[in-house]
């Protein structure tokens, strides 16, 4: 039998369900996120255990309910209400950006039309991390697929039905073969193992750094691991701790957005991108998020 920890999570005035909502939406197959128009769940692994996250969004609040098909520890409904606070994104005071800027001449008009938007996050950093090394220089729609093959290779099913995102010890048991068969290269492959069996050994402690989230130290031991570049380390500190001063210049859509805002003739470089939005620190990741919701609910 599951046991079920709940929780009522306030929510400001004019939050934006629809982004929560759309960002596990990515995959259309369903394998592991489902949604409706007001609520969404998600199949992930709980201290060991399959667990099922369901949030239903309600007038001024959300009420999150944990299924773990197992015995969590005695600091689960803590950690849980935490959770579920951070991947609505509720750590951060998005108001004081757009007090800051929704006057400013050129991103004001942005922000004033996306006006409350707030960055989704990641169940863990563990899989925020695997979603960037997965996206690296792919499409979005390529990445989905083979996280999708990913998940039907080694998730583990809940029992209310839903498949769970594997955590590090399932993807650090694994051979690179098995992961190329998903649609990784042997680079990636060999990347994701590698930081999977660093965080299952206590060498990147991922889960610890959520608390107090130290910067600099995740951007040191991250760009020492072979394969990992700034663009991955910036994403994995929006997507996995919600932290929104990493400059995104790396990231295609990004610069695609600048050039649509500021009416460039000409494509944007990083090195142009990096110097356009070093002005917005630190809130850089923040407006990142503001002009990939511009082009399209599928750029994030």
């Amino acid at each position: 039998m599951a046991l079920i920890l709940t929780c009522r999570i306030a929510l400001p005035a004019g939050f934006r369900p629809r982004d929560i909502l759309a960002f596990h939406s990515r995959d259309t197959q369903a394998l592991s996120e489902s949604t409706t128009p007001a609520s969404f769940r998600k199949g992930m692994i709980w201290d060991g255990s399959p667990a099922c996250l369901s949030v239903v969004f309600k007038r001024g609040g959300a009420q999150a309910e944990l299924a773990v098909d197992g015995d969590p520890s005695a600091d689960s409904q803590a950690r849980f209400k935490a959770m579920a606070s951070r991947m609505l994104g509720l750590a951060n005071e998005v108001e004081a950006f757009e007090r800051q800027y929704r006057e400013h001449p050129v991103i004001g008009r942005l922000i004033a039309g996306q006006a409350g938007l707030r960055v989704p996050v990641a169940a863990t950093p563990f899989e925020a991390l695997t979603w960037a090394v997965t996206g690296q220089q792919v499409s979005v729609a390529a990445a989905v697929s083979i996280r999708r093959r990913l998940i039907l290779a080694l998730g583990r099913r809940h029992s209310g039905g839903l498949l769970c995102y594997p955590d590090p010890g399932q993807i650090a048991a694994q051979t690179p073969e098995t992961l190329r068969q998903a649609g990784y290269s042997r680079a990636k492959a060999d990347t994701l193992l590698n930081l999977a069996r660093m965080i299952a050994g206590g060498q990147l402690p991922l889960d610890a750094w959520v608390e107090a989230v130290p910067v600099e130290d995740i951007r040191r031991c991250l760009l020492d691991v072979r394969g990992v570049g700034p663009w991955t380390v910036d994403y994995t500190l929006l997507r996995g701790f919600g932290w929104l001063d990493g400059s995104l210049h790396g990231d295609v859509a990004v610069r695609r957005g600048i050039q649509a805002l500021t009416g460039a003739p000409e494509k944007i470089s990083e090195k142009q991108a990096e110097a356009w939005l070093a002005e917005f620190s630190p809130w850089r990741a923040q407006l990142a998020a503001h002009l990939w919701a511009s082009l399209s609910s599928a750029a994030y």
